[in-house]
């Protein structure tokens, strides 16, 4: 009964870990001063950790009895991207522990889960980066009008990496293994931007030609949202990292980078925030109910607070701190309301339910049953 239950489970729903860990980080970061905030925060935090060991092993059962369902989803372009949300998952869980899960587990324990988790999602996520694509160039068979924001997840996982890595950069000896990791994660950084500056003139293009996205993904517009917020706050935390760690000059030269890539960033991510809550507000007019793909709303709008805050550290504005407190409003709304559908659908069974079958093709009507009806 357990197997069968989660057949239908797919990589889509690590989303759920990534948006609840991302309230509990993305809460530390504001520039509040609050006790019951943070342990709200870690709380939210833990509730995270507990739903990536469930969905860890209800995945691996999925993998164990399902296989067929498993290759399947690799083959479907519309679920492969969704390998992303797994590295992604692994990352915000790891990261939430030295940002607010070390109060209650203690550094120590704090740095090696993160350790771990950091270096799995890396892992995972370079291979998305690769595998995804890859995959979507031999195996799958895309038309252009089948575009949409999904296609990104692969693509800004490294990012997240490049985001939290330099937390850890502290904890390493001095010297070279500090600069490695440092310079790694801008690597990592470059190589998601460059990746995600390729895909999304093709998601914007698509949105523009084709019109807009089926009611069920209209949320994934929300997804742009994630590599502009979290590519801010990766800059910011090199800027905060860099000093000691990198020789002069180019120690200064990641605070100008925080400030003269954050800021315009920030201002697209604001313009396309406007955009997509204007296709969302179409959509439910036209009748968009609860999806999973709700869970967009939150891990992007996250970012979007956690890199406000970075500008907010680094140009001393009150702006960006009460634009970080704003976005937080919003995500915490998300939140809820994802969580919500969520615990509405598991419970009905709907959403762990198989796609229903096609209504059956009415009879022809013939000379001989049109008789027999008579009779």
């Amino acid at each position: 009964m357990v197997t069968a239950s989660v057949r239908n489970l797919g990589p889509n729903w690590y989303a759920s870990v990534m948006g609840t860990a991302v309230v509990g980080t993305a809460g530390a970061a504001l520039p509040l001063h609050s006790d019951a905030l943070r342990v709200a925060c870690t709380v939210v935090w833990t509730a995270s950790g507990v739903l990536l060991v469930v969905l860890l092993g209800a995945r691996a059962l999925h993998w164990t009895h399902h296989r067929d369902q498993a290759r399947a989803h690799l083959l479907d372009p519309a679920t492969a991207p969704f390998y992303g949300c797994l590295s992604m998952a692994l990352l915000a869980v790891g990261g939430g522990a030295m940002a607010i899960g070390r109060d209650w587990i203690g550094i120590r324990a704090a740095l090696a889960l993160d350790a771990v988790l950091f270096v799995a999602g890396t892992v995972v996520g370079l291979a998305a980066a690769v595998a995804v694509p890859y995959l979507m160039a031999v195996r799958h068979r895309i038309e252009p009008g089948q575009a949409t924001p999904v296609w990104l997840l692969p693509l800004v996982a490294p990012m997240v990496s490049a985001a939290l890595g330099p937390a850890l950069v502290p904890h390493l000896p001095a010297g070279q293994a500090r600069e490695t990791l440092l310079l790694a994660c801008f690597a990592m950084f470059g190589l998601s931007l460059l990746a995600t500056l390729l895909m999304l003139p093709v998601v914007f293009a698509r949105l523009i030609t084709a019109g807009p996205l089926p009611l069920a993904l209209t949320p994934t517009l929300f997804l742009v949202l994630g590599p502009l917020g979290q590519s801010t706050t990766a800059v910011g935390a090199f800027a905060d990292f860099a000093p000691g760690v990198v020789p002069a000059p180019y120690d200064q030269g990641f605070g100008l980078l925080a400030v003269l890539y954050g800021v315009p960033v920030m201002g697209f991510a604001l313009l396309w925030l406007g955009l997509a809550a204007a296709h969302v507000v179409r959509a439910r007019r036209h009748g968009m109910g609860f999806a999973m793909t709700w869970w967009a709303f939150t891990f992007p709008v996250g970012t979007c607070v956690t890199g406000a805050a970075a500008l907010a550290r680094h140009t001393g504005l009150a702006v960006y701190g009460w634009l970080a407190v704003g976005l937080y409003a919003v995500l915490v709304a998300a939140w809820a309301a994802a969580a919500c559908g969520t615990a509405r659908g598991l419970v009905s069974g709907e959403l762990l339910a198989g796609p229903r079958p096609a209504p059956a093709a009415p009879r022809p009507v013939t000379g001989r049953t049109t008789s027999g009806a008579v009779r």
